[in-house]
């Protein structure tokens, strides 16, 4: 889809600065391969908030990296945001008498919060010299060869029947994604930009009430109010 988009465009598919959009697709691999393992190993809520540590490191990485500004006002708004996650979330270690959790898992889970903070500093940076399909490009460049090892070593698994239609949705989906979400760091800064991303866990609360019937609780819900609190709070930052 990227080369399609690149070929109608009729821009240079290769970039400018190779070494940082091969850095970005790297970060990329790194970043989902790390969630979707902690996944694999710990409950689905603990995995999320950790996750979703990157927009806080996206914003500090970015204060060395670019030299972006860090107000007073994101920082509350993130933690606001980053407080809604937790909430939502309801993480076993805080909400379920404290199991003890797979302390690789957690580490590695880290590991890719810390990646995908750096993938969205690195998108940043390439605003200013590549086209934004290029950036889009080069993370499917990246993963895919990547990704080779780790099917072999793991196993292929092949889809059945409908799941064909599934990943296919997926794929164009996250394709979709990556672009928008490419744009967005062109037009603002890694920390504002990044934050945005927290509406991912009330968007896909709606989705679970709308297609599975997933009611969340009132906790649940106080803590989506803040998400969308902390979200508004930095884009009405970013408009004045």
């Amino acid at each position: 889809m990227s080369w399609w988009a690149i070929r109608r465009l009729g821009i240079y598919p290769w970039g400018n600065n190779k070494k940082l959009l091969l850095m970005r697709g790297f970060a990329g691999f790194m970043g989902l391969s790390c969630y979707f393992y902690a996944i694999a190993h710990l409950p689905l809520a603990d995995a999320t908030v950790i996750q979703f540590c990157n927009p806080m490191l996206a914003a500090l990485i970015a204060v060395f990296a670019l030299k972006e500004q860090l107000r007073l006002v994101d920082v509350i708004a993130t933690v606001c945001s980053m407080v809604g996650v937790v909430l939502v979330a309801q993480p076993t270690f805080l909400f379920a008498g404290g199991e003890p959790l797979d302390q690789v898992a957690v580490a590695v889970g880290m590991v890719g919060a810390i990646f995908s903070a750096i993938a969205y500093v690195v998108i940043r940076r390439l605003g200013s010299t590549e086209h934004h399909m290029v950036v889009v490009l080069y993370f499917p460049l990246v993963t895919g060869p990547a990704s080779l090892p780790i099917l072999a070593f793991e196993g292929l698994v092949l889809p059945q029947g409908f799941e064909w239609f599934l990943l296919l949705g997926i794929g164009v989906a996250a394709q979709l994604g990556q672009i928008e979400i490419t744009k967005g760091f062109k037009l603002e800064t890694a920390g504002r930009a990044s934050s945005v991303t927290y509406l991912q866990i009330v968007l896909a609360y709606t989705w679970g009430v709308l297609l599975f019937g997933e009611y969340p609780n009132a906790i649940s819900i106080l803590g989506a109010l803040l998400v969308v609190a902390g979200v508004f709070g930095v884009t009405r930052r970013a408009q004045s």
